[in-house]
């Protein structure tokens, strides 16, 4: 298998996982935990954007070092 064809393996598991993982986990802990919270603290919610590209990177930088 290709160095690319590995790249683009990666990057779509890693896509794949992330997708599943915020349909899963995101909607539940927020609607439940969030009737709890002080009305500043729920203000809060959804104010930092976790950014997928760099994660993505970070990852696979990591992947790459582990295994070459």
């Amino acid at each position: 298998m290709l160095l690319g064809d590995r790249w683009h393996l990666i990057q779509f598991l890693l896509s794949s996982i992330q997708q599943e993982t915020l349909v899963v986990n995101v909607p539940n802990p927020i609607v439940n935990l969030s009737a709890n919270l002080d009305p500043w603290t729920q203000s809060l919610i959804g104010v930092i954007q976790l950014s997928t590209e760099n994660s993505s990177d970070t990852y696979v930088d990591y992947l790459e070092e582990k295994y070459s």
